[in-house]
């Protein structure tokens, strides 16, 4: 039997055990992703209010912001295996058991928050100052300039940076399996360890994680070329020649 045979007739044998691995490695991606998302854009705001005129307020803004500051490095500065193992069996010492599934999901949500939070700060700086003295000129607070003027054109800006991280996390979910989170991975081994066909069968997750990251990757393109609008623009006349401007 050919190697491609043999990589055929393993996925016939276990296609039902390979589907649900890419499933859930998908669905911790996307809703790791999402809650990730929102932790980031609640640490951009955070780090971008004015410090109050009084004291205390200063103080308790600053206790706050080196907190923030300190989960983003420590998220970002360490591998998310190791985190995974911190949080799954560091609860468990203080017998805090927690659903293997859920465990995964809240490393990959905390993992991707301490990445978002950075895009968000990015997009926050990178807007032009003029908006905020614009807002504040008509008596906004600085929560209603970030939610009704600011964080739209983030969101806008930070979706490749959101789709890349996806993608990630899609691949990286992998490594929940050491926490034996049934996810491709754990599946793919064992599969594997079950047929001692380690190259074929893992052959089948690359190609699972290859279809699900450029799925992942067109569907989100479509989406920003959808928020971008038309490119170009024509010029129609109407009634007392007056031209009138719109997309195609």
């Amino acid at each position: 039997m050919s190697f491609l045979e043999t990589v055929w007739n393993i996925f016939l044998n276990n296609w039902d055990l390979f589907l649900r691995g890419a499933w859930i490695a998908l669905i911790l991606a996307i809703l790791g992703t999402i809650f990730g998302a929102i932790i980031g854009f609640f640490i951009g705001i955070m780090h971008t209010i004015p410090m109050p005129k009084k004291t205390f307020k200063t103080v308790i803004l600053k206790i706050i912001n080196f907190i923030l500051t300190c989960y983003v490095e420590l998220f970002r500065g360490t591998p998310m295996m190791v985190q995974a193992m911190v949080v799954f069996y560091g609860l468990y010492a203080i017998d805090i058991q927690l659903n293997r599934f859920v465990a995964g999901l809240i490393v990959i949500s905390l993992n991707t928050g301490a990445y978002m939070a950075e895009y968000v700060r990015g997009g926050i700086v990178s807007i032009d100052k003029g908006q905020f003295e614009a807002s504040e000129a008509i008596g906004m607070s600085h929560f209603q300039t970030m939610l009704y003027i600011i964080l739209p054109q983030v969101a806008r800006n930070i979706l490749p940076a959101t789709g890349n991280q996806l993608v990630m996390n899609i691949k990286d979910s992998s490594v929940l399996s050491v926490i034996s989170v049934v996810e491709l991975f754990f599946t793919t081994n064992s599969v594997a360890g079950s047929t001692y066909r380690y190259a074929e069968a893992f052959l089948i997750a690359c190609v699972l994680y290859f279809i699900m990251t450029f799925t992942v990757t067109r569907i989100l393109l479509w989406f920003e070329k959808k928020m971008d609008g038309s490119d170009s623009y024509r010029v129609e006349l109407v009634t007392g020649n007056k031209p009138k401007l719109g997309g195609e």
